[in-house]
């Protein structure tokens, strides 16, 4: 790197060049990330009930 003030300032242009999202684009994001994260737990949490309800239920036969 010869130029370390001519780095910085093409580092600043393109930051620049972002397009950052909006707040609004942001909080929808967010939303969709709590969304899709309850409704994963909720199903994890069906599907461990109804292992445990076939667990049991095969532990019982069997004794």
């Amino acid at each position: 790197m010869k130029n370390p003030l001519k780095f910085i300032q093409d580092v600043k242009q393109e930051a620049f060049k972002v397009t950052w999202p909006t707040g609004k684009e942001t909080l929808q994001g967010a939303l969709m990330v709590v969304a899709m994260a309850i409704i994963a737990s909720l199903f994890f949490l069906l599907l461990d009930q109804v292992l445990k309800f076939f667990l049991e239920l095969i532990l019982k036969v069997s004794l």
